[in-house]
C-alpha cells in the first residue's frame, strides 16, 4: 500500500467534504436575502441576522478546512520523503487526536446544543429566539452531517496508517 497515496486522497476528500461547508453557507446567505427581501412578518425578519451569521459561519469553516486540507495535501510528499515512519506516526497522532475531538465536540456538544435550541422554540414565544434557535438548528444539523463523515473517513484513514505502520515495524 502506498501510504503517500492514500493521504493524499485522503486529505482530497476531506477538501471536497468542507466544500459542503461552502455550499450550505452561501445557501444560508441566500436565505438571508430571501428573508431580508421578500420576508414580510416578524418572524421572517427575525431570520435575517441568524441566518446571516450561520452562513457567514459555514463559509469561514470550509474555506478554512478547505485551505488547510489543500495544503496539507501539497506538504505530505515532503513529509513523507525525509522520513516515512515518522510521517505515518505524526498522521496517526494527529487522527487520534481529531477523532476524539469529534467525539467530545461533534457528537456530544453540538447535540446538547439542538436539544437546548429545541426547548427554546418550544419555551420561548419571541420571534429572534425562535428564528436563532432554528437556524441553530439547522446549521448544527449540517456540521453533524458532515462531520459524521469526516469521522467515518478518519477511522478508515486510522487503519490504514496502523497497518502501515506495523509492516515497517516488522
Amino acid at each position: 500500500m502506498d501510504i503517500l497515496k492514500t493521504a493524499t486522497e485522503w486529505a482530497k476528500a476531506e477538501a471536497f467534504s468542507t466544500s459542503f461547508f461552502i455550499l450550505f453557507g452561501v445557501m444560508f446567505l441566500a436565505a438571508c436575502v430571501g428573508f431580508w427581501q421578500l420576508g414580510k412578518t416578524v418572524l421572517a425578519k427575525a431570520y435575517i441576522f441568524p441566518t446571516l451569521v450561520a452562513g457567514i459561519l459555514l463559509l469561514t469553516i470550509g474555506l478554512g478546512l478547505f485551505i488547510s486540507n489543500n495544503s496539507r495535501a501539497k506538504s505530505f510528499p515532503a513529509e513523507y520523503s525525509k522520513d516515512a515512519s515518522a510521517f505515518v506516526q505524526s498522521e496517526i497522532t494527529r487522527v487520534e487526536k481529531t477523532m476524539e475531538e469529534y467525539q467530545t465536540i461533534a457528537f456530544k456538544v453540538f447535540p446538547a446544543i439542538i436539544a437546548v435550541a429545541a426547548l427554546l422554540i418550544i419555551f420561548i414565544d419571541k420571534p429572534i429566539w425562535r428564528a436563532i434557535s432554528i437556524t441553530t438548528i439547522a446549521m448544527l444539523v449540517v456540521i453533524l452531517l458532515v462531520d459524521s463523515n469526516a469521522n467515518a473517513r478518519l477511522k478508515v484513514y486510522k487503519k490504514q496508517l496502523e497497518s502501515v505502520e506495523i509492516i515497517e515495524i516488522n
